[in-house]
């Protein structure tokens, strides 16, 4: 700053007044400008961690995350930096493995470089047990919630959308359908399962548990438990699959009888894992999970928390949409 001024002819104060960019002080246009054009030739730039000190705000949220390698990583990051750029801020983002040790490390190397808060995000919907340490700043949880219920959540609505995949089956005139669901117990197995239920309820069809079974997640389980529905007296004309995966898995077994999606057996999936959906023959209908929509409503979220307002709530549900291919 010291050569700033000097090259500028003007004190070091009008230099951190301009750039800081402090307008409730009167500084000539000529004046500035001539500040800013020493400063560019100078190739001066301020020290961000001495600002941070100062002002006790660093413009730097913490991503403490397990998923930065996942196939849905990108969505997560894209929505927290998008919503974090609308309040000139940024992430810096740590890669933590599901390990608590290591969550612990990575939340403390944030706190030192002065983030003003944590998004806190994980690969798969579950209850979580978030490091004591991120009680020391404001701090959000994305795709889990908190054991305790210290922390505010944004969580996928799951039960809509099973709701949602159910109805488009009976939409298309489908009475006996089939749902090959998670592994029992995880909040996605249990939250799709009562909105397929909620979707027969509502259309007047009775509910059959040996239409329900558990593909366990793998396109392996997927194929065994299509296998498995279509062996019954009355087989489904629809399978609802917990997930793209599965779906594929389905798709084999549907074909090796000979029979055609959709006009035999329609399938719609869930997660739109655009590797597996988009490119399946027939294109699978699936519901999304809205992994950059929850990276965004995380932020929004934590820059309430940081400017000290009440959120008034412990955990936000975000829509599931479904996605048309070919395969209803």
């Amino acid at each position: 700053m010291r050569d700033v001024a000097a090259k500028a002819d003007v004190s070091r104060t009008v230099v951190s007044l301009v750039l800081n960019d402090r307008r409730s002080v009167t500084i000539a246009e000529e004046t500035r400008a001539r500040v800013l054009a020493a400063a560019a030739e100078l190739g001066y730039r301020p020290n961000a961690g001495a600002r941070a000190l100062a002002q006790q705000r660093s413009d730097w949220y913490g991503l403490v995350t397990e998923i930065v390698t996942a196939p849905f990583a990108v969505d997560v990051i894209k929505g927290a930096q998008d919503r974090a750029a609308l309040n000139d801020k940024y992430l810096l983002i740590a890669s933590t493995g599901s390990d608590p040790e290591a969550e612990t490390a990575a939340i403390e190397r944030l706190l030192q470089q002065r983030v003003e808060g944590l998004i806190y995000a994980t690969t798969w919907h579950r209850p979580v047990t978030v490091p004591e340490i991120a009680l020391e700043v404001p701090t959000v949880l994305v795709n889990c919630y908190d054991t305790e219920g210290r922390f505010p959540s944004v969580v996928p609505d799951e039960r809509t959308g099973g709701k949602r995949a159910t109805q488009r089956l009976l939409a298309a005139g489908h009475r006996r359908i089939g749902l090959l669901n998670l592994d029992p117990d995880i909040p996605a197995t249990v939250g799709r399962r009562h909105g397929y239920r909620d979707a027969l309820r509502d259309a007047g069809v009775p509910i059959d548990e040996s239409l329900e079974v558990s593909g366990h997640a793998t396109a392996d389980g997927g194929f065994l438990a299509a296998q498995a529905l279509l062996d019954l007296p009355t087989p489904p004309t629809a399978i609802f699959c917990a997930n793209d995966r599965m779906a594929m898995g389905a798709y084999d077994a549907i074909k090796e009888r000979g029979l055609r999606i959709p006009q035999d057996v329609a399938v719609i999936g869930f997660d739109n894992q655009e590797l597996i959906a988009a490119y399946l023959r027939p294109g699978l209908t699936t519901v999304a999970l809205p992994f950059e929509q929850m990276g965004a409503k995380g932020v929004e979220i934590l820059a309430a928390l940081i400017e000290g307002q009440s959120t008034d709530t412990t955990s936000v549900t975000v829509d599931c949409p479904l996605l048309e291919r070919a395969s209803v």
